[in-house]
Protein backbone atom coordinates (compact mmCIF):
# COMPACT_ATOMS: atom_id res chain seq x y z
CA UNK A 1 0.00 0.00 0.00
CA UNK A 2 1.61 3.41 -0.82
CA UNK A 3 1.77 5.65 1.92
CA UNK A 4 -1.29 8.42 2.34
CA UNK A 5 -4.13 9.97 4.76
CA UNK A 6 -6.08 6.79 3.97
CA UNK A 7 -3.19 4.45 4.46
CA UNK A 8 -1.70 5.80 7.38
CA UNK A 9 -2.26 4.06 10.73
CA UNK A 10 -1.76 6.76 12.83
CA UNK A 11 -5.19 9.50 12.83
CA UNK A 12 -3.03 11.70 13.19
CA UNK A 13 -1.09 11.22 10.05
CA UNK A 14 -4.50 10.02 8.69
CA UNK A 15 -7.92 10.85 9.03
CA UNK A 16 -6.42 14.29 11.10
CA UNK A 17 -3.22 15.22 8.93
CA UNK A 18 -5.11 18.68 8.07
CA UNK A 19 -4.86 19.36 11.69
CA UNK A 20 -1.70 17.92 12.41
CA UNK A 21 0.62 18.99 8.96
CA UNK A 22 1.99 21.93 10.64
CA UNK A 23 3.64 19.85 13.59
CA UNK A 24 5.64 17.65 10.73
CA UNK A 25 7.74 20.77 10.69
CA UNK A 26 9.06 19.83 14.09
CA UNK A 27 8.52 16.35 14.82
CA UNK A 28 8.46 13.86 11.51
CA UNK A 29 12.06 12.48 10.49
CA UNK A 30 12.32 15.02 8.00
CA UNK A 31 12.39 17.82 10.68
CA UNK A 32 14.10 15.80 13.31
CA UNK A 33 17.53 14.97 10.83
CA UNK A 34 16.94 19.19 9.77
CA UNK A 35 17.41 19.80 13.76
CA UNK A 36 20.36 17.75 13.61
CA UNK A 37 22.16 19.08 10.87
CA UNK A 38 21.13 22.69 12.35
CA UNK A 39 22.98 21.65 15.90
CA UNK A 40 26.32 20.46 14.16
CA UNK A 41 26.57 23.46 12.03
CA UNK A 42 26.02 26.25 14.23
CA UNK A 43 28.07 23.73 16.75
CA UNK A 44 30.82 23.96 13.97
CA UNK A 45 30.30 27.74 13.37
CA UNK A 46 30.95 28.48 17.77
CA UNK A 47 33.72 26.21 17.11
CA UNK A 48 35.76 28.06 14.73
CA UNK A 49 35.36 31.25 17.63
CA UNK A 50 37.35 29.56 20.18
CA UNK A 51 39.99 27.03 18.77
CA UNK A 52 43.14 28.41 16.86
CA UNK A 53 43.21 25.62 13.85
CA UNK A 54 39.72 26.74 13.13
CA UNK A 55 40.86 30.84 13.13
CA UNK A 56 40.64 31.07 9.06
CA UNK A 57 37.26 29.70 9.21
CA UNK A 58 35.73 32.33 11.54
CA UNK A 59 34.61 34.54 8.56
CA UNK A 60 31.04 35.38 7.94
CA UNK A 61 30.68 33.81 4.72
CA UNK A 62 32.00 30.84 6.03
CA UNK A 63 29.29 30.72 8.73
CA UNK A 64 26.80 31.48 6.01
CA UNK A 65 27.89 28.57 3.95
CA UNK A 66 27.16 26.36 7.12
CA UNK A 67 23.83 27.48 8.29
CA UNK A 68 22.55 27.55 4.45
CA UNK A 69 23.23 23.40 4.50
CA UNK A 70 20.03 23.18 7.31
CA UNK A 71 18.50 26.33 5.87
CA UNK A 72 17.88 25.46 2.66
CA UNK A 73 17.56 21.96 3.47
CA UNK A 74 15.90 20.04 1.46
CA UNK A 75 14.06 16.25 0.91
CA UNK A 76 16.84 15.31 -1.55
CA UNK A 77 19.16 16.31 1.71
CA UNK A 78 16.90 14.31 3.87
CA UNK A 79 16.80 11.37 1.55
CA UNK A 80 20.86 11.24 0.96
CA UNK A 81 21.48 11.27 4.87
CA UNK A 82 18.89 7.84 5.00
CA UNK A 83 21.30 6.80 2.27
CA UNK A 84 24.45 7.13 4.18
CA UNK A 85 22.45 5.58 7.23
CA UNK A 86 21.92 2.76 5.25
CA UNK A 87 25.39 2.12 5.21
CA UNK A 88 26.40 3.49 8.85
CA UNK A 89 23.10 2.50 10.86
CA UNK A 90 23.67 5.02 12.72
CA UNK A 91 21.32 7.93 12.02
CA UNK A 92 23.39 10.82 14.20
CA UNK A 93 27.01 9.49 12.21
CA UNK A 94 24.86 10.23 8.59
CA UNK A 95 24.32 13.57 9.69
CA UNK A 96 27.94 14.11 10.17
CA UNK A 97 29.19 12.62 6.97
CA UNK A 98 26.59 14.63 4.95
CA UNK A 99 27.69 17.62 6.27
CA UNK A 100 31.16 16.54 5.75
CA UNK A 101 29.82 16.44 2.08
CA UNK A 102 28.99 19.86 1.57
CA UNK A 103 31.80 21.28 3.49
CA UNK A 104 33.77 19.20 0.70
CA UNK A 105 31.87 20.59 -1.66
CA UNK A 106 32.24 24.50 -0.78
CA UNK A 107 36.11 23.90 -0.73
CA UNK A 108 36.07 23.87 3.26
CA UNK A 109 37.24 20.34 3.44
CA UNK A 110 40.27 21.71 5.74
CA UNK A 111 38.01 21.81 8.32
CA UNK A 112 35.92 18.63 7.94
CA UNK A 113 36.89 17.09 10.67
CA UNK A 114 36.19 19.33 13.06
CA UNK A 115 32.41 18.42 12.51
CA UNK A 116 30.83 16.72 15.49
CA UNK A 117 34.02 17.39 17.11
CA UNK A 118 34.28 15.27 20.74
CA UNK A 119 31.02 14.76 20.45
CA UNK A 120 28.41 12.02 21.00
CA UNK A 121 25.54 11.33 19.36
CA UNK A 122 22.96 12.46 22.12
CA UNK A 123 24.69 16.15 22.32
CA UNK A 124 23.13 16.54 18.79
CA UNK A 125 19.83 14.62 19.97
CA UNK A 126 19.79 16.35 23.28
CA UNK A 127 19.77 19.44 22.26
CA UNK A 128 18.07 19.18 18.48
CA UNK A 129 14.72 17.69 20.54
CA UNK A 130 14.49 19.98 22.79
CA UNK A 131 14.45 22.45 20.48
CA UNK A 132 12.02 21.32 18.32
CA UNK A 133 9.71 20.74 21.07
CA UNK A 134 10.56 24.84 22.02
CA UNK A 135 9.57 25.52 18.69
CA UNK A 136 6.91 23.46 18.18
CA UNK A 137 4.78 24.97 21.56
CA UNK A 138 5.73 28.42 20.66
CA UNK A 139 4.59 28.62 16.96
CA UNK A 140 1.88 25.55 17.13
CA UNK A 141 0.76 24.76 20.80
CA UNK A 142 0.69 28.33 22.30
CA UNK A 143 -1.28 29.55 19.03
CA UNK A 144 -4.16 27.32 18.76
CA UNK A 145 -4.28 27.11 22.85
CA UNK A 146 -4.69 30.89 22.92
CA UNK A 147 -7.44 30.70 20.09
CA UNK A 148 -9.48 28.52 22.27
CA UNK A 149 -9.01 31.24 25.82
CA UNK A 150 -10.15 33.84 23.25
CA UNK A 151 -13.18 32.19 22.78
CA UNK A 152 -13.92 31.72 26.57
CA UNK A 153 -13.03 35.62 26.99
CA UNK A 154 -15.56 36.49 24.41
CA UNK A 155 -17.95 34.24 25.92
CA UNK A 156 -17.05 35.09 29.94
CA UNK A 157 -17.87 38.90 28.83
CA UNK A 158 -20.56 38.88 26.96
CA UNK A 159 -22.36 36.37 29.28
CA UNK A 160 -21.63 38.11 32.64
CA UNK A 161 -24.83 38.92 33.44
CA UNK A 162 -26.28 36.39 32.48
CA UNK A 163 -27.73 34.70 36.10
CA UNK A 164 -27.50 30.79 35.47
CA UNK A 165 -28.03 27.72 37.63
CA UNK A 166 -25.75 25.94 40.20
CA UNK A 167 -25.34 22.43 40.28
CA UNK A 168 -23.30 20.62 43.15
CA UNK A 169 -23.67 17.09 43.11
CA UNK A 170 -25.95 17.32 40.24
CA UNK A 171 -28.44 19.00 42.59
CA UNK A 172 -30.08 22.69 42.31
CA UNK A 173 -27.64 25.48 44.53
CA UNK A 174 -27.47 28.70 44.63
CA UNK A 175 -27.03 30.32 41.55
CA UNK A 176 -24.67 31.67 39.53
CA UNK A 177 -23.56 33.93 36.23
CA UNK A 178 -23.07 31.82 33.20
CA UNK A 179 -20.23 34.50 32.13
CA UNK A 180 -18.20 33.47 35.75
CA UNK A 181 -18.70 30.15 34.82
CA UNK A 182 -16.95 30.08 31.59
CA UNK A 183 -14.04 32.68 33.53
CA UNK A 184 -12.90 30.15 35.94
CA UNK A 185 -11.84 28.00 32.87
CA UNK A 186 -9.63 30.69 31.88
CA UNK A 187 -8.78 31.50 35.00
CA UNK A 188 -7.58 28.25 35.14
CA UNK A 189 -5.54 27.88 32.02
CA UNK A 190 -4.32 30.99 32.72
CA UNK A 191 -2.25 29.90 35.94
CA UNK A 192 -0.80 26.18 34.56
CA UNK A 193 0.05 28.53 31.20
CA UNK A 194 2.31 30.25 33.24
CA UNK A 195 3.18 27.51 34.86
CA UNK A 196 4.06 25.54 32.19
CA UNK A 197 6.15 28.79 30.42
CA UNK A 198 8.11 28.61 33.58
CA UNK A 199 9.85 25.06 33.42
CA UNK A 200 13.17 25.54 31.66
CA UNK A 201 13.72 23.66 28.05
CA UNK A 202 16.92 22.52 28.79
CA UNK A 203 19.51 20.59 26.92
CA UNK A 204 22.28 18.14 27.39
CA UNK A 205 26.22 18.88 25.98
CA UNK A 206 28.95 17.84 27.30
CA UNK A 207 30.53 15.18 25.32
CA UNK A 208 30.30 10.70 26.10
CA UNK A 209 29.38 10.79 29.35
CA UNK A 210 28.83 14.21 29.96
CA UNK A 211 32.65 15.24 31.17
CA UNK A 212 33.85 16.82 28.03
CA UNK A 213 36.30 13.97 28.02
CA UNK A 214 37.25 14.54 24.56
CA UNK A 215 36.98 17.85 24.85
CA UNK A 216 39.31 18.82 27.68
CA UNK A 217 42.20 16.06 26.36
CA UNK A 218 42.34 17.88 23.04
CA UNK A 219 42.07 21.82 24.46
CA UNK A 220 42.81 21.40 28.61
CA UNK A 221 43.26 25.41 28.78
CA UNK A 222 39.51 25.62 27.14
CA UNK A 223 36.39 26.16 29.81
CA UNK A 224 34.54 23.69 27.69
CA UNK A 225 31.92 24.57 30.39
CA UNK A 226 31.17 28.13 29.80
CA UNK A 227 31.67 26.99 25.60
CA UNK A 228 28.96 25.15 26.25
CA UNK A 229 26.68 26.90 28.23
CA UNK A 230 27.30 29.92 25.89
CA UNK A 231 26.64 27.54 22.78
CA UNK A 232 23.41 26.35 24.07
CA UNK A 233 21.83 29.17 25.73
CA UNK A 234 23.27 31.89 22.97
CA UNK A 235 22.76 30.03 19.65
CA UNK A 236 19.65 27.27 20.44
CA UNK A 237 17.77 29.46 22.90
CA UNK A 238 17.80 26.67 25.78
CA UNK A 239 19.33 25.95 29.31
CA UNK A 240 22.31 23.50 29.37
CA UNK A 241 21.74 20.83 31.83
CA UNK A 242 25.27 21.19 33.94
CA UNK A 243 25.80 18.11 35.31
CA UNK A 244 24.16 14.75 32.75
CA UNK A 245 25.35 11.64 32.23
CA UNK A 246 25.54 10.79 28.60
CA UNK A 247 21.87 11.99 28.16
CA UNK A 248 19.04 14.34 29.36
CA UNK A 249 18.26 14.17 32.85
CA UNK A 250 14.82 14.62 30.88
CA UNK A 251 13.41 15.74 34.07
CA UNK A 252 12.47 19.16 33.02
CA UNK A 253 10.66 17.56 29.81
CA UNK A 254 8.67 15.57 31.92
CA UNK A 255 7.71 18.84 33.99
CA UNK A 256 6.99 20.16 30.48
CA UNK A 257 4.92 17.04 30.01
CA UNK A 258 3.10 16.93 32.74
CA UNK A 259 2.78 20.87 32.93
CA UNK A 260 0.63 19.89 29.71
CA UNK A 261 -1.22 17.12 31.14
CA UNK A 262 -2.62 19.49 34.02
CA UNK A 263 -3.44 22.04 30.58
CA UNK A 264 -5.33 19.04 28.95
CA UNK A 265 -6.97 18.43 32.60
CA UNK A 266 -8.37 21.95 32.96
CA UNK A 267 -9.72 21.07 28.73
CA UNK A 268 -11.52 17.83 29.49
CA UNK A 269 -13.38 19.44 32.42
CA UNK A 270 -14.38 22.25 29.95
CA UNK A 271 -15.54 19.69 27.52
CA UNK A 272 -17.55 17.96 29.97
CA UNK A 273 -19.34 20.67 31.14
CA UNK A 274 -20.37 22.24 28.04
CA UNK A 275 -21.23 18.64 27.10
CA UNK A 276 -23.64 18.88 29.88
CA UNK A 277 -24.79 22.40 29.44
CA UNK A 278 -25.51 21.22 26.17
CA UNK A 279 -27.37 17.99 27.04
CA UNK A 280 -29.52 19.94 29.56
CA UNK A 281 -30.59 22.60 26.68
CA UNK A 282 -28.40 25.68 28.02
CA UNK A 283 -26.73 25.85 24.81
CA UNK A 284 -28.39 24.97 21.20
CA UNK A 285 -25.66 24.43 18.54
CA UNK A 286 -25.56 25.99 15.18
CA UNK A 287 -26.63 24.17 12.65
CA UNK A 288 -24.71 23.06 9.34
CA UNK A 289 -26.48 22.14 6.27
CA UNK A 290 -25.89 18.92 4.77
CA UNK A 291 -24.70 17.54 8.41
CA UNK A 292 -26.24 14.27 9.70
CA UNK A 293 -25.91 13.98 13.57
CA UNK A 294 -27.15 10.24 13.67
CA UNK A 295 -27.71 7.64 11.00
CA UNK A 296 -30.93 6.81 12.20
CA UNK A 297 -32.03 9.68 14.09
CA UNK A 298 -32.62 12.58 11.89
CA UNK A 299 -33.67 15.21 15.00
CA UNK A 300 -30.19 14.70 16.90
CA UNK A 301 -27.49 17.46 16.62
CA UNK A 302 -24.79 15.70 18.79
CA UNK A 303 -22.24 17.53 20.71
CA UNK A 304 -19.69 15.52 18.41
CA UNK A 305 -16.56 18.77 18.76
CA UNK A 306 -16.45 18.42 22.60
CA UNK A 307 -16.32 14.99 22.50
CA UNK A 308 -13.73 14.69 19.81
CA UNK A 309 -11.81 17.13 21.88
CA UNK A 310 -12.47 15.14 24.72
CA UNK A 311 -11.20 11.98 23.17
CA UNK A 312 -7.83 13.13 21.62
CA UNK A 313 -7.08 14.80 25.16
CA UNK A 314 -7.21 11.30 26.50
CA UNK A 315 -4.89 9.58 24.11
CA UNK A 316 -2.53 12.70 24.98
CA UNK A 317 -2.13 12.02 28.38
CA UNK A 318 -1.72 8.43 28.38
CA UNK A 319 1.26 9.14 25.71
CA UNK A 320 2.34 12.27 28.19
CA UNK A 321 2.39 10.14 31.35
CA UNK A 322 4.52 7.11 29.93
CA UNK A 323 7.16 9.96 28.51
CA UNK A 324 7.17 12.18 31.85
CA UNK A 325 7.14 8.51 33.74
CA UNK A 326 9.98 6.68 31.66
CA UNK A 327 12.62 9.14 30.16
CA UNK A 328 14.27 10.56 33.45
CA UNK A 329 14.79 6.57 34.29
CA UNK A 330 17.63 4.68 32.25
CA UNK A 331 19.93 2.48 33.56
CA UNK A 332 23.81 3.37 34.87
CA UNK A 333 25.06 5.96 31.92
CA UNK A 334 22.45 5.76 29.23
CA UNK A 335 20.56 3.01 27.70
CA UNK A 336 18.72 2.97 24.20
CA UNK A 337 14.92 2.98 25.32
CA UNK A 338 14.51 6.59 25.49
CA UNK A 339 15.71 6.78 21.25
CA UNK A 340 12.58 5.08 20.48
CA UNK A 341 10.62 6.80 22.75
CA UNK A 342 11.28 10.56 22.23
CA UNK A 343 10.65 9.99 18.73
CA UNK A 344 6.77 10.02 20.08
CA UNK A 345 6.92 13.19 21.48
CA UNK A 346 5.07 14.87 18.65
CA UNK A 347 2.46 12.04 19.14
CA UNK A 348 0.72 13.95 21.70
CA UNK A 349 1.12 17.23 21.10
CA UNK A 350 -0.95 16.51 17.37
CA UNK A 351 -3.55 14.85 19.35
CA UNK A 352 -3.73 18.40 21.63
CA UNK A 353 -3.89 20.20 18.51
CA UNK A 354 -6.63 18.31 17.20
CA UNK A 355 -8.39 18.62 20.21
CA UNK A 356 -7.69 22.15 20.54
CA UNK A 357 -9.24 22.53 16.84
CA UNK A 358 -12.49 20.57 17.93
CA UNK A 359 -12.90 22.58 20.99
CA UNK A 360 -12.82 25.84 19.62
CA UNK A 361 -14.98 24.40 16.70
CA UNK A 362 -17.66 23.34 19.50
CA UNK A 363 -17.36 26.75 21.58
CA UNK A 364 -18.01 28.80 18.10
CA UNK A 365 -21.22 26.64 17.70
CA UNK A 366 -22.76 27.71 21.01
CA UNK A 367 -25.66 29.31 20.75
CA UNK A 368 -27.21 30.38 24.27
CA UNK A 369 -30.70 29.10 24.95
CA UNK A 370 -31.57 31.93 27.44
CA UNK A 371 -35.56 30.81 28.01
CA UNK A 372 -34.19 27.10 29.02
CA UNK A 373 -31.53 28.76 31.48
CA UNK A 374 -34.21 31.22 32.73
CA UNK A 375 -36.63 28.44 32.84
CA UNK A 376 -34.80 25.99 35.15
CA UNK A 377 -34.11 29.27 37.50
CA UNK A 378 -37.56 29.69 38.27
CA UNK A 379 -38.44 25.87 38.52
CA UNK A 380 -36.50 26.05 41.32
CA UNK A 381 -37.14 29.18 43.79
CA UNK A 382 -35.34 26.71 46.51
CA UNK A 383 -31.91 28.02 45.92
CA UNK A 384 -32.78 30.88 47.56
CA UNK A 385 -32.91 29.60 51.27
CA UNK A 386 -29.42 30.53 51.39
CA UNK A 387 -29.77 33.74 51.09
CA UNK A 388 -32.89 33.89 53.04
CA UNK A 389 -31.80 32.01 56.41
CA UNK A 390 -28.35 34.03 56.10
CA UNK A 391 -30.15 37.35 56.56
CA UNK A 392 -32.10 35.73 59.15
CA UNK A 393 -29.20 34.85 61.00
CA UNK A 394 -28.21 38.75 60.74
CA UNK A 395 -31.86 39.70 62.22
CA UNK A 396 -30.78 37.51 65.16
CA UNK A 397 -33.92 35.12 64.09
CA UNK A 398 -33.83 31.60 66.11
CA UNK A 399 -32.88 28.59 64.50
CA UNK A 400 -33.02 29.61 60.32
CA UNK A 401 -31.18 26.99 58.82
CA UNK A 402 -33.74 24.83 60.40
CA UNK A 403 -36.96 26.40 59.41
CA UNK A 404 -35.73 26.63 55.92
CA UNK A 405 -34.81 23.16 55.66
CA UNK A 406 -38.68 22.36 56.59
CA UNK A 407 -39.95 24.64 54.12
CA UNK A 408 -37.62 23.54 51.01
CA UNK A 409 -36.52 19.78 51.91
CA UNK A 410 -40.13 18.57 51.17
CA UNK A 411 -40.77 16.50 47.96
CA UNK A 412 -43.16 19.16 46.24
CA UNK A 413 -42.10 22.34 44.31
CA UNK A 414 -41.22 25.49 46.38
CA UNK A 415 -42.74 28.37 44.56
CA UNK A 416 -42.97 32.17 44.88
CA UNK A 417 -45.57 31.82 46.34
CA UNK A 418 -44.93 29.22 49.04
CA UNK A 419 -41.75 31.27 49.77
CA UNK A 420 -43.55 34.50 50.03
CA UNK A 421 -46.02 32.80 52.35
CA UNK A 422 -43.36 31.50 54.91
CA UNK A 423 -41.61 35.06 55.25
CA UNK A 424 -45.14 36.68 55.87
CA UNK A 425 -44.96 33.92 58.78
CA UNK A 426 -42.05 34.74 60.06
CA UNK A 427 -41.71 37.76 63.36
CA UNK A 428 -40.43 40.53 61.25
CA UNK A 429 -40.32 44.11 60.50
CA UNK A 430 -41.96 44.62 57.05
CA UNK A 431 -38.65 46.28 55.81
CA UNK A 432 -36.89 42.56 56.14
CA UNK A 433 -39.78 40.83 54.95
CA UNK A 434 -39.65 43.10 51.58
CA UNK A 435 -35.84 42.43 51.45
CA UNK A 436 -36.23 38.65 51.64
CA UNK A 437 -38.80 38.58 49.14
CA UNK A 438 -36.82 40.19 46.65
CA UNK A 439 -34.53 37.99 46.36
CA UNK A 440 -35.17 35.16 43.39
CA UNK A 441 -32.87 32.83 41.57
CA UNK A 442 -32.41 35.69 38.88
CA UNK A 443 -30.43 38.17 41.06
CA UNK A 444 -29.18 36.37 43.92
CA UNK A 445 -25.97 35.67 42.12
CA UNK A 446 -23.51 37.31 44.39
CA UNK A 447 -20.25 39.53 43.23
Amino acid sequence: MILSALTAISPVDGRYRGKTEALASYFSEFALIRYRVRVEAEYFCALTEVLPQLEAANRPEIHEALRRVYLDFSMADAERIKEIERTTNHDVKAVEYFIKERMDAAGLGAYREFVHFGLTSQDINNTALPLSVKEALEEVYYPALDSVMSVLYRYAEAWEEIAMPAKTHGQPASPTRLGKEIRVFAYRLEQQLTLLRAVPISAKFGGATGNFNAHHAAYPQTDWRAFADRFVSERLGLVREAWTTQISNYDNLAALFDGLRRVNTILIDLCRDMWQYISMDYFKQKIKAGEVGSSAMPHKVNPIDFENAEGNLGVADAILTHLSTKLPISRLQRDLTDSTVTRNIGVPLAHIVVALASLNKGLEKLVLNRPAIDHELDAHREVVAEAIQTILRREGYPQPYEALKALTRKNEAVTEESIDRFIDSLELSDAVKAELKAVNPHNYTGV
